[in-house]
């Protein structure tokens, strides 16, 4: 039976595939863009969780005070309150990545294109030719997880890791070191 599946340019880009068809990656709200402190605040104020963001920002003032400003762009507030303003916006704003699953770290991976080790180089997953198989349970994910839950998981930095993580962890070094020198790749986890 097939399980999760990513495609790419790259063994990087097929991995990035992958997991964000598995969960949700770091991302900003789409309707949080606002710049003007006011429409930030006339943001946060309307919901709760905008509300318990900007008392977790250490914003505390009077009710009064809050409308006074809601009713003004122009109002005059101290610098300090427009920063505390800023970092409420910005934390809500963002959305936190989930955590990698179980099944895609201790997962059996079958890496299907251009695989080089040394001077050996060869087409893994055609006809004829089966695919790179990793047990992705011997590797170590801390760091791969550590910079996806960051928003930092760009795919050549995935590949690095995923390279000296997890494929060396699994059948070592190789001759000379892994490459993935191709321009389409499959990931599949079983």
């Amino acid at each position: 039976m097939a399980g999760p599946t990513g495609r790419g340019n790259s063994l990087g880009a097929a991995l990035n595939d992958l997991l964000h068809a598995q969960v949700t990656p770091r991302h900003r709200l789409s309707s949080y863009t606002a710049r003007h402190w006011h429409t930030q605040l006339s943001q946060l104020t309307a919901t709760h969780r905008g509300q318990q963001a900007l008392q977790g920002a250490g914003l505390h003032v009077r009710t009064r005070t809050l409308i006074n400003w809601l009713s003004d762009a122009e109002y005059n507030i101290r610098r300090s309150y427009l920063d505390l303003i800023h970092t409420a916006y910005e934390n809500v704003a963002i959305v936190p990545a989930d955590p990698i699953p179980a099944h895609i770290k201790r997962g059996q991976y079958e890496i299907s294109g251009v695989v080089k080790t040394g001077d050996d180089e060869r087409t893994r997953g055609t006809p004829g030719a089966a695919p790179l198989r990793i047990d992705g349970s011997r590797g170590h994910w801390d760091e791969i997880e550590e910079v996806w839950l960051a928003g930092e998981l760009t795919d050549d930095e995935f590949e690095d890791h995923f390279i000296d993580d997890v494929i060396v962890e699994d059948i070592g070094e190789g001759t000379d070191g892994w490459e993935f020198p191709g321009a389409s790749y499959c990931v599949e986890v079983r």
